[in-house]
């Protein structure tokens, strides 16, 4: 039998907890190879509400560690990617029919205080019938708190993780499932298979599981394993509409069931609505929004406004599956968003059940916190002050870098050198390639998608389809035609 290449550590999943996990122990040291069936972000990762927040609303189930550990990596992240994750200000109108003012204040003010809050504004009270975030809002609504938290681009925060892990060592497999892992001789066998069907394998001292509502596809058919702990699915949905207001605010909307619906303003003119939380017991590849939930994000947000919303005005909708540890609630919106691990034998298979975006960084952390035993020499934590690809901007300070960017190239329209700000940093370099002008950027594929940001992502981010450009990487496929979509697949040969 072929010698297998021996590595340290295998991460199953290139969602964002995968993607953290290899680059935090890249980062420390050990040889790491990132799988992925899909493209990286294909599942839950590119379908979340896209904010970095502590979750105002797990105060009122007590998850108040839960909530602490996310407003302190609102600081970190909002330190480490000032490029693709910035402030944002959320308007709530008080609705006093679900919660008191007094009890809204309260929860405010330990949003404030629990954790370290640094850089952002704290709440202040909001007159709607005179202040301008009013102006949509109807006149029996009078009074509103507005306070602070975080936009994400959520695909490109795992993209920036898994370049940073390949630069620190990782090797990165897309579009290769890990088929079958065995433990043999005190190490695990790992064969990989891509979509093609070509078959490799590894030797490796440990597997971390971070498949996401895949984690049980992996402990009982690719390990041929068990564990007492189980995931449970829930499915979140969004739609996305013109935007309807003024001003840089978004509004969180509280619904009569005593959920809340987040109305955040999305790439430039549109509205991103959202988001439910129903069971879900499908496939998740197969997971799609339906017509309940349309009708559900409606009637809440329209509860509110002077103006409602019509389901004509949809141009975009998606829906993820979240993969939450199963604490038996009764009420999917109160099952723990917090994370749990399941680390079994020897050698050891750590499984990630639960979590949110807001803290893969302190789970991807306290994931190699737990595997150290197997690995003596492993280096130290080090991710809290190191900034991701394209963060590495003076005092985390977008608006001076993109000032500078502008002035360096001032052949550049001001909203294309605000789009390769946003999603590149400081790296908007190697996307330009050193073009001088505009005909350096190669051919034109509509909105503000060129050729050579194309061949960048191509090159530098595993992006082979167009989906995997304009769907993840980007959001341009939502500014260009179906023909201009078809040029970009034609142009990347699918």
């Amino acid at each position: 039998m072929q010698e297998l290449k021996p590595v340290d550590l295998v991460v199953i999943g290139g969602g964002i907890n995968g993607a953290g996990i290899a680059r935090d122990a890249a980062g420390r040291g050990l040889s790491v190879i990132l799988c992925e069936k899909d493209d990286l972000a294909q599942g839950t990762s590119s379908r979340s509400g896209k904010l970095i927040h502590g979750g105002l609303r797990y105060l009122e189930y007590y998850e108040f560690r839960l909530v602490r550990e996310a407003l302190i990596e609102r600081e970190v992240l909002l330190a480490a990617a000032p490029h693709i994750v910035w402030p944002m200000r959320f308007v709530l109108p008080h609705s006093p029919e679900q919660r008191p003012a007094w009890l809204v204040r309260l929860g405010l003010f330990l949003y404030d205080h629990l954790g370290g809050r640094k850089r952002l504004p704290g709440c202040r009270n909001i007159d709607l019938a005179r202040d301008p975030e009013g102006k949509p809002i109807r006149s029996e609504y009078t009074r509103a708190f507005e306070y602070s938290d975080c936009w994400v681009d959520d695909a490109r925060l795992v993209s920036l993780n898994a370049v940073d892990a390949k630069e620190r060592g990782a090797t990165v497999l897309t579009r290769t499932a890990a088929s079958s892992a065995r433990r043999v001789e005190g190490s695990w066998e790992v064969e990989f298979t891509t979509a093609a069907g070509a078959k490799s394998g590894v030797r490796a001292k440990a597997i971390a599981n971070a498949a996401g509502p895949w984690v049980e596809n992996v402990i009982n058919g690719v390990a041929g394993s068990n564990s007492p702990r189980r995931v449970r699915l829930v499915k979140g949905s969004h739609i996305v509409v013109p935007k309807f207001w003024d001003g840089p605010q978004a509004y969180l909307f509280q619904n009569t069931d005593r959920r809340v619906i987040f109305v955040n303003p999305y790439e430039g003119d549109m509205a991103l609505i959202g988001t439910t939380d129903i069971p879900y017991e499908g496939r998740a590849e197969d997971v799609a929004i339906d017509e309940r939930e349309i009708d559900y994000l409606l009637a809440a947000v329209n509860r509110y406004l002077k103006t409602p919303i019509g389901k004509d005005s949809i141009v975009h909708a998606f829906s993820g599956v979240r993969p939450l540890y199963d604490d038996n609630a009764a009420n999917p919106s109160a099952v723990t968003r917090d994370y749990v691990f399941d680390v079994t034998g020897e050698p050891p298979m750590l499984s990630v059940f639960g979590g949110k975006i807001t803290t893969y960084r302190k789970l991807a952390e306290h994931a190699l916190d737990r595997l150290k035993p197997f690995f003596p020499g492993m280096k130290a934590p080090w991710t809290a002050g190191a900034p991701l690809p394209g963060g590495d901007m003076p005092n985390a300070d977008f608006d001076s870098f993109l000032h500078d960017l502008r002035r360096a190239h001032a052949w550049l329209p001001e909203n294309l050198a605000y789009h390769y700000s946003r999603l590149y940093g400081t790296r908007t370099a190697q996307v330009l390639g050193g073009a001088r002008d505009m005909a350096g950027l190669g051919k034109h594929f509509g909105g503000l998608l060129y050729q050579c940001e194309i061949d960048y992502l191509r090159r530098a981010e595993w992006a082979l389809t167009a989906e995997d450009v304009l769907e993840r990487r980007t959001k341009h496929g939502l500014h260009i035609s179906k023909a201009e979509r078809q040029s970009v697949a034609s142009y990347l040969g699918g």
